[in-house]
């Protein structure tokens, strides 16, 4: 019986070691040469400190900032562990609400978003990225309809021209992978970044 099964035991450790060792290993120390930047997670750094991610959004507030998408992500409350709080960008807990286009909820926080950056902008339509969640909650990137839309905010609360913002916001505009895949995009947090490096 033992020499019936001593083929599959070899079979398994012998797999078990080059599929759960060798390949990720080898994987990792290649792409660790290759895309060195990409390996270690695409993180941003500001003056030796790294700041984020340029693949996980964060939240930005404060009107001298663009703002990304809203994020749909929860956490659980820590005043009472049986409830959920809002927690946007929250890597441990990435999804979207669930709710669908006929959610009363839903219908009346876009409905809220879309007036708010109304009044904030009359002359232009609202990028629907700006009201709307990803599916992940995590997305980093909007269009660049929708970070033009926010330049006036931004030109005001820092006393720039809209012109130097917008120029900006260009070259910070990434296109469609190898010209074909994807839509333009704009990185947030490095925008953000490149934003703050204006500024001083």
């Amino acid at each position: 019986m033992l020499r019936e099964i001593r083929p599959a035991l070899v079979l398994l450790v012998a797999l078990t070691v080059i599929t759960g060792l060798a390949y990720p290993l080898g994987m990792t120390g290649i792409a660790g040469v290759l895309f060195p930047k990409q390996a270690q997670g695409s993180l941003i750094e500001r003056d030796g400190k790294v700041i984020g991610s340029a693949l996980i959004g964060q939240e930005f507030k404060d009107d001298k900032y663009f703002h990304g998408r809203p994020s749909a992500t929860v956490a659980p409350d820590p005043n009472d562990s049986t409830k959920m709080v809002s927690a946007p960008y929250n890597a441990a807990n990435s999804g979207g609400s669930n709710l669908g286009p006929t959610s009363k909820p839903l219908a009346d926080r876009v409905k809220e978003d879309v007036d708010k950056l109304k009044a904030e902008n009359p002359n232009q339509p609202v990028p629907v990225d700006l009201v709307t969640t990803s599916g992940s909650g995590l997305d980093p990137n909007i269009s660049p309809e929708a970070a033009q839309f926010q330049v006036p905010r931004v030109a005001k609360a820092r006393n720039m021209s809209e012109d130097s913002l917008k120029r900006l916001v260009a070259a910070n505009t990434e296109g469609r992978l190898l010209g074909l895949l994807g839509e333009p995009r704009v990185n947030v947090l490095a925008l953000n970044v490149a934003l703050d490096g204006a500024a001083k």
